[in-house]
């Protein structure tokens, strides 16, 4: 007899098949295959790589592959909820290999983890394309979606540190709570190329509000690409500016929308000696850290007054 999946490995990708071919073959690799389905959700790649992409996912057993014609991370994550067949979707990003334990481990915290847990994170090791630049700011080492935390405990907890939290690059999520609070908000995530963000961090905070609890477990690990484009001082900056229009968004769908503004008035007067700073080229690295403070001011600031939010 065959034995039932206990979870659902779900790939959202775009456009990058290589990544993906990488994430499916770490599935592949897995030490307890019965353990888990896959789906691959194909969010609007366009051209010759749609058709790559359906070919690398043909090649796994018992993969399936839904394909998209809107782009859209938050689309493409509830899209694969919606079809999985068990009550846990695992959801990697297709940049995202999985340790050969991953699936063992996952499967061993999801039989033992209470009713009231409604999402787990897992340890994202950097895979680096490139060297880490010493000049990056301390700060900001989060935006390359890292946690390198080995320690399991609940979220919030005094043995982890603050930053510690569920990434969608290794977070498992019970479904049918996820989907009483109305899923990832398709109005924030990636979408296409863009670097709008927060989508994970708002559902896990309607499941907080829901009662659900959360949990990170060190145990639980893949290894993330940090591509060598990210790693300059165009991305950071442009990604901080996305992050500062996330945050106030995010803010705003969680039903708060004049908290918001007066942060950002505040945030901008504490930061306006900097904004000088940024006619500096932005592929200059002087005073870095103090122009990524100020971009994140200017882009909370247009989040908190975006009138289509």
């Amino acid at each position: 007899m065959a034995v039932r999946p206990i979870f659902s490995a779900i790939i959202c990708t775009h456009d990058r098949p290589e990544y993906l071919r990488a994430c499916l073959e770490g599935l592949k690799r897995q030490t307890a295959p019965e353990n888990f389905e896959v789906l691959v959700v194909d969010s609007a790649t366009p051209g010759e790589n749609a058709a790559k992409i359906a070919a690398i996912t043909a090649a796994v057993p018992g993969a399936r592959l839904i394909r998209l014609e809107q782009a859209g991370v938050s689309l493409a994550r509830n899209t694969g909820a919606r079809a999985a067949s068990t009550p846990w979707a695992a959801y990697l990003d297709d940049d995202a290999v999985p340790e050969e334990s991953w699936a063992a481990r996952m499967a061993e915290r999801l039989a033992n983890i209470p009713d009231d847990v409604a999402v787990i994170g897992g340890r994202i090791k950097p895979h680096w394309e490139a060297s880490f630049p010493n000049w990056w700011p301390e700060h900001w080492v989060g935006a390359l979606t890292i946690i390198e935390e080995e320690t399991s405990d609940y979220i919030p907890s005094a043995a982890l540190p603050p930053h510690v939290q569920p990434f969608g690059a290794n977070m498992a999520v019970r479904i049918a709570p996820l989907q009483q609070v109305g899923g990832f908000p398709e109005r924030l995530g990636r979408v296409g190329k863009n670097l709008l963000s927060c989508e994970e961090p708002y559902a896990v905070r309607r499941l907080e509000l829901a009662g659900f609890r959360i949990f990170y477990d060190g145990n639980i690990c893949v290894r993330h690409s940090i591509q060598a484009h990210r790693l300059s001082s165009e991305w950071i900056l442009s990604r901080v500016h996305w992050q500062g229009i996330s945050d106030a968004a995010m803010a705003r769908l969680l039903g708060n929308r004049i908290k918001p503004r007066i942060k950002a008035l505040w945030m901008l007067m504490r930061n306006s000696y900097r904004i000088p700073w940024l006619s500096i080229p932005s592929s200059s690295h002087t005073h870095i850290s103090r122009r990524c403070s100020a971009t994140y001011a200017l882009g909370y600031l247009r989040g908190a007054y975006a009138p289509r939010l």
